[in-house]
């Protein structure tokens, strides 16, 4: 009798455990078990190619009021917001220059499109307002010396220039398409993610299309979270434009083949293009950088490169998780918020407490704060150093004294690093996190750049047998100031082509008066 009530003693806990477990693993079964949620489904009254905004207003009533908030151009973080200032501009205030600048960016860029103007980005629904007016694209000519492929991230009537020119159609003069959009109805809006006949997801990107095929995949087959993804995927990427050699000219092309880091996007980069240029046989060229004479890489917003393998990435947070978080709208209804912005517009932070509910909006901020301001720190090291670069092989190709028996190897290796390591502090730099989306990426792409920029400047030093080094010692902003002042019409004029040092490697323009405002054509045809 002992004997049992021992027996039965000894085994209540081992049965409570028993169970404990059990729960546990039927608890683990059923959220292994658990399907993703299934999108509401919708009937509209639209047809498959609508592209008007103002057509899915009616239908959608609320999802639309939060849509014309991206009209908002006056709310700023500490490192960005929507205001449209100059992105290389720390002397004046807001909404021209700003704080968080860097100065160099129209040395870097000396010689492209770049350098005459480059913006922070209003919200989504001035993309092609913006575009038709900055000064990248050249409005005092016939033709824009930019390709129609610039409109591909700006409209969903992208579906509709494909459609009738195919892939015809990337190689045009951007110009010719001026007149052919509406600002307002045109601009990216419900069309560019969205099916209009049911709100299915649907992609309208050729090149991330063309990406998917090459994989074996198809976008209607990917799970749900990552067609969410792909959805701002289609444009917040690295990209470029096709050389006549490897496809249709101009065709906008993601170079994800090798991987999406920063090695692989480079490496891939290698072999793409038609450059005959020694030691560059068969790089793909953006432009050659007249100070330096290097073959260079203009990197684009490779947001969803970066978030990829970052933390939150890697976890399954998506882009619409934390700029599109759900919000309540009509005292009751809740739907995916339309204001595509940085969630720490938010004061509540709404879109980061989803999952970090045990902390407080304050510290959440100051973590974020604390991640770019690091960030930034190296940023503005790595934009130094790279104009040390094409100062020092300036130099050094201009030097006139008795030269190494491997002068032109050196040089050579000398612009492979420049050309390097501008494009790894791009890649950064042209992210609009400034390193939030993937911290650890982030810091270790600036790392590798301050290395490879520096390694420019060491072999420059000894192309030149050393000459040069006193000339490029100490701090590069005395040696080259920043440019403050460039574009299409400034250099027109002779007197501001001798203004900066750089500026007698670039051609004075012939004056002309502009042909085009925005969407309509002011000046005669050519």
């Amino acid at each position: 009798m002992r004997k049992s009530n021992d027996t039965a003693i000894i085994n209540i806990p081992a049965v409570i455990l028993m169970l404990a477990l059990a729960g546990v693993m039927f608890f683990l079964s059923g959220c292994s078990d658990s399907e993703t949620p299934l999108t509401p489904e919708f009937k509209t009254s639209l047809n498959e190619d609508e592209i008007r905004n103002s057509a899915f207003k009616p239908e959608f009533p609320l999802h639309y009021e939060t849509y014309e908030r991206n009209n908002e151009t006056e709310i700023m973080t500490e490192y960005g917001g929507s205001v449209a200032y100059s992105k290389h501009d720390n002397v004046n205030p807001l909404p021209e220059g700003y704080k968080y600048a860097q100065p160099y960016l129209k040395n870097l860029w000396l010689g492209y499109a770049f350098s005459y103007e480059y913006r922070a980005a209003r919200g989504h629904t001035y993309a092609l307002e913006d575009i038709m007016h900055i000064d990248r694209l050249n409005r005092y000519d016939e033709k824009a010396g930019l390709p129609a492929t610039c409109m591909n991230c700006k409209t969903a009537k992208m579906t509709a220039f494909v459609k009738e020119k195919g892939d015809d159609f990337w190689a045009q003069d951007f110009n010719v398409l001026r007149e052919q959009v509406d600002l307002d109805e045109n601009t990216i809006g419900c069309a560019n993610c969205h099916d209009p006949r049911n709100m299915n997801l649907r992609l309208y990107s050729v090149p991330l299309t063309d990406y998917l095929a090459s994989q074996g995949k198809t976008f209607e087959d990917l799970p749900r979270n990552e067609k969410r993804a792909l959805m701002c995927g289609q444009c917040h990427v690295e990209y470029y434009f096709l050389d006549k050699e490897f496809g249709p000219a101009k065709k906008v092309t993601f170079p994800w083949a090798k991987g999406l880091d920063p090695e692989n996007v480079y490496a891939y980069y290698e072999d793409q293009g038609n450059c005959t240029i020694p030691g560059f046989e068969g790089n793909f060229v953006d432009w050659v950088h007249p100070v330096s004479q290097t073959p260079m890489l203009k990197a684009q917003h490779p947001e969803y490169e970066t978030w990829s393998n970052g933390v939150h990435g890697a976890a399954g947070v998506t882009c619409a998780d934390c700029h599109m978080n759900y919000v309540r709208m009509d005292g009751k209804k809740k739907i995916s918020n339309h204001h595509w912005t940085s969630p720490l517009k938010d004061p509540d932070l709404k879109a980061c407490r989803q999952c970090h509910t045990d902390k407080t909006p304050q510290f959440l901020k100051e973590r974020v704060l604390f991640t770019q301001h690091k960030v930034w720190e190296q940023l503005l090291i790595a934009q130094d150093i790279s104009v040390k670069a094409h100062e020092a092989i300036r130099l050094a190709s201009e030097y006139m004294g008795e030269k190494p028996a491997d002068y032109d190897a050196l040089m050579i290796e000398a612009r492979r690093w420049c050309r390097k390591g501008q494009f790894f502090w791009d890649l950064v730099s042209a992210e609009n996190s400034v390193g939030f989306h993937n911290p650890t990426k982030a810091l270790n792409t600036l790392a590798q750049s301050q290395q490879y920029s520096q390694k420019a400047v060491d072999t420059a030093v000894r192309a030149s047998a050393y000459t040069i080094a006193k000339d490029i010692d100490g701090d590069i902003k005395t040696i080259v100031p920043p440019i403050l002042h460039h574009s299409r019409e400034l250099q027109m004029d002779e007197e501001h082509m001798k203004s900066h040092p750089w500026f007698k490697y670039l051609p004075v323009t012939p004056k002309a008066a502009k042909i085009w405002d925005g969407v309509k054509r002011i000046g005669p045809e050519i």
